[in-house]
């Protein structure tokens, strides 16, 4: 990353380690923002309908992907679930997936068919280990009335299980995605060289009061405390190699974050891919981190999971502005999103796309 006194930054090849791209007419939509965001790498999760479980489904997932913005690298995912045998792992490596993502049951979207026990799975992660496929874990247990369990305290609740994976299989590179909490982040850097963890842009920008009672804000995990933030805002300070972006931008269509029921809440997700890289800018500049920009969006990231950059990879202007303001809605056909901090103001805007050196 280089900088001047004209306000500009130039970022190396940006890389998205947590996206959600969907399916169907929403894919069409959300897919080019990633590029449009930013960024010419996206770690894709696989939690569709169905989900993605099996190696073939996602070279056809990412073929599809392709079909719609073929500028972009798009590292594939599975959905542990029981159709995942070693076997299958084998598979997947020999197909270029890059990783495996574990969903606690009915903790998030599309986790109906998530795990409810870790250690059915060891012969499937001894095979990752083997075949150097990355774990990447949802950090949340379910609610639960009788263990005083919910969305507050589901994080710190889950550590154990982290520490518990990482002792039984450390060689085995591990994710803890999207933390959010000060537990977590503490947790990641007590643990070895092969654990890491992601943090996206919205946790960086809100707390608890930013979600209650707005649901374009609700996401899971949801934003914790003021001292929550501040330890993710500070790890990135520090300059810890093992914390990196991880947007887990996760659209929903207009109707399911506007309405909720008495029978039915709504979507769990925050959509940032289209504003990602002038967003985390901001956030960063606003703790005076805006110097680790470079290493947040890319280097850290890229380094865990040992991937240089490719021929997609474009070094990115920014530019500092004045009122450059946040589009209301995306839409495409009946598909329409709203993108976070709609109608709000950014500091930061790309200027300009440069190819890789």
């Amino acid at each position: 990353m280089s900088t001047d006194v004209t306000d500009t930054i130039i970022v190396d090849s940006p890389a998205d380690f947590h996206v959600h791209l969907r399916q169907g007419d929403l894919s069409s939509l959300v897919t080019p923002h990633v590029r449009q965001g930013g960024f010419d790498l996206a770690y894709v999760m696989p939690n569709l309908k169905p989900p993605i479980t099996k190696a073939d489904q996602a070279v056809d997932y990412r073929e599809r992907l392709k079909a719609i913005d073929d500028k972009v690298d798009y590292l594939m995912t599975l959905y542990l679930s029981p159709d995942l045998t070693p076997e299958e792992v084998r598979k997947a490596k020999e197909a270029g997936i890059v990783g495996v993502k574990s969903y606690p049951r009915g903790v998030t979207t599309n986790s109906d068919g998530g795990i409810e026990s870790y250690e059915v799975y060891y012969p499937v992660f001894e095979e990752m280990q083997k075949c150097d496929l990355v774990l990447n874990l949802h950090g949340e247990v379910p609610s639960d009335v009788a263990s005083d369990t919910c969305v507050l305290n589901a994080e710190e609740k889950f550590l154990p299980h982290l520490r518990k994976l990482h002792e039984a299989f450390p060689k085995l590179r591990i994710v803890l995605e999207h933390a959010t909490t000060r537990a977590a982040v503490e947790a990641v850097k007590t643990l070895g060289d092969t654990v890491a963890c992601t943090i996206t842009a919205h946790h960086l920008a809100m707390t608890v009061d930013d979600w209650a009672g707005q649901s374009w804000n609700f996401c899971k995990p949801v934003a914790k405390y003021p001292s929550d933030r501040k330890a993710l805002r500070d790890i990135i300070l520090e300059g810890h190699p093992r914390f990196f972006l991880g947007s887990d931008s996760a659209p929903h269509t207009t109707h399911y974050k506007s309405v909720a029921t008495p029978s039915n809440s709504c979507a769990a997700g925050v959509y940032t891919s289209p504003i990602l890289l002038p967003l985390v800018a901001q956030m960063l500049e606003s703790f005076g981190a805006l110097d680790k920009l470079q290493n947040f969006v890319s280097y850290n990231g890229r380094a865990f999971y040992r991937c240089p950059p490719g021929a997609n990879a474009r070094r990115v202007v920014l530019q500092k502005v004045k009122g450059y303001r946040v589009e209301d809605v995306w839409s495409v056909g009946n598909e329409t999103v709203q993108p976070f901090w709609a109608g709000k103001e950014i500091g930061w805007q790309i200027s300009d796309c440069l190819r890789d050196r």
